[in-house]
């Protein structure tokens, strides 16, 4: 339904908003189980596109650009690799008129637009410790 990219952005957004501190890639790819260098290439889009605050240096990394509950899904997966709209035959053939296949198409994209915009970053977190979404945080205990 999504892409990979997609997949770890959102990863890398539920994990940074629940996160006081800068975080640098090597944590969050550690955390998300997401290949560091992905990892990068994603961080770098979600700060192109200001959903993400990047600082360099001691203390540096990556903060969340907004509260949680003002970024919504649909936001961060249009931001690396937006929701398939089919607006025309993407064969050509029809013009604008959908045939039955890409009409369906659409109405399924259209379901996924409106669920993912009615869902924030908030609504992600608002789940049991031991349920956190997307990867293993918070509090990541090593083992000895």
């Amino acid at each position: 339904m999504i892409s990979q990219t997609a997949e770890y952005a959102l990863r890398s957004i539920v994990y940074l908003a629940d996160q006081d501190e800068p975080q640098t890639n090597a944590q969050i790819a550690k955390v998300t189980e997401i290949p560091v260098g992905y990892l990068a290439k994603v961080m770098q889009i979600l700060s192109r596109t200001k959903l993400v605050n990047a600082r360099r240096g001691l203390r540096g990394g990556f903060t969340l650009a907004y509260e949680p509950t003002d970024v919504t899904v649909l936001e961060v997966v249009n931001a690396v690799d937006p929701v398939r709209r089919f607006h025309e035959c993407p064969l050509g053939l029809h013009g604008m008129h959908l045939c039955p296949l890409h009409c369906r198409l659409d109405e399924a994209s259209k379901a996924v637009e409106e669920t993912f915009g009615d869902t924030t970053i908030s609504d992600l977190l608002d789940a049991p410790k031991h349920r956190k979404p997307l990867c293993r945080f918070p509090n990541v205990v090593e083992p000895a």
